[in-house]
């Protein structure tokens, strides 16, 4: 793991996307992928030339297979990706939107391989060599091991001196309650460096209507910098010492929206990673959000290195 940059973890589901328009019972033909928004970010940062681990779990079944195979393809090392046998690779349907409204997703994930995460089989101490963690609110989400899992990886990250990124990538139907998601989400950035919501998924987590408070909120919390992501209208970022926004990149024609989010965390990350102040980070999250959402597919639009600004 010594020669690691990043080390992400999550859930990759086989991802089935409408090839037509129209409700997923009368389609009748599916286009077979990955999707994860933890696995889009690990994959943006490996087209961008970092060397980045994959921990996860997929089960003993065609599905994981496929996964496994896809992440490779990428350039990820998935050594890290253990196969299950007891549990089967969480799938997804997704319908094809032509109005650059949001595509309707249907999951089917309950007790998969991934949310059996747990701390006495994934976790490593030679994961801690790793120079960088990005993290999500998603595999918390998923069990109550995984969320042990994801908060002792985030606690032992900090307590080696690596730094964090932490997405919270709200997925409230996984949770018992709002009120559970809030405190362990919040508990979890306050671990992290950089802190990426959101403005919906901030005011909800926080209670703050403002970007500027919002950002306080995490700030007070220890983070180092705040990136809040606007959508078309770009970011907002602030850190202790100052603030700013910068405006989105016009797009003439958004063709899938999912992976938007993705998009910016990686090319935030990135930029911080390149030794980048965090509003030219905001920036390349901007330029990069922006291109994800003009293809179909979740990470098909990430870029690759000599493709960057």
């Amino acid at each position: 793991m010594a020669d690691i940059d990043i080390l992400a973890f999550g859930e990759t589901m086989t991802m089935f996307v409408a090839e037509t328009p129209g409700e997923l019972a009368t389609v009748g033909q599916f286009g077979k992928r990955i999707a994860g928004a933890d696995n889009n970010v690990a994959i943006g940062l490996s087209r961008l030339g970092f060397k980045v681990t994959w921990l996860s779990r997929v089960g003993d079944d065609s599905f994981g297979r496929f996964v496994r195979a896809s992440l490779e393809a990428e350039g990820l090392d998935c050594r890290r990706l253990r196969i299950d046998p007891r549990h089967p690779t969480g799938f997804q349907l997704k319908s094809r939107a032509t109005d650059g409204s949001d595509p309707v997703v249907e999951y089917f994930r309950r007790g998969s391989a991934a949310s059996h995460l747990n701390i006495e089989e994934d976790f490593d101490p030679s994961l801690l060599q790793a120079r960088h963690l990005h993290a999500t609110g998603i595999p918390p989400a998923l069990s109550p091991s995984a969320r042990a899992f994801s908060r002792h990886l985030l606690q032992a990250m900090r307590d080696a001196g690596r730094s964090i990124s932490f997405d919270p990538n709200l997925r409230p139907s996984l949770w018992d309650s709002e009120d559970q998601m809030r405190r362990e989400l919040n508990d979890l950035a306050a671990l992290a460096d950089w802190v990426l919501p959101g403005l919906a998924e901030g005011r909800l987590l926080t209670g703050y209507d403002t970007p500027a408070d919002i950002a306080a909120f995490y700030l007070d919390r220890g983070a180092k910098a705040v990136a809040i992501k606007l959508g078309p209208e770009g970011g907002y970022w602030r850190t202790p010492d100052a603030e700013g926004e910068v405006p989105g990149v016009p797009v003439a024609e958004v063709v899938d929206t999912v992976g938007a989010g993705d998009g910016f965390a990686t090319g935030f990350v990135s930029a911080l990673l390149d030794g980048l102040d965090v509003a030219t980070a905001v920036a390349r999250g901007n330029w990069i959000g922006a291109r994800a959402v003009q293809v179909v597919g979740d990470m098909e639009g990430l870029p690759y290195r000599h493709e960057l600004p």
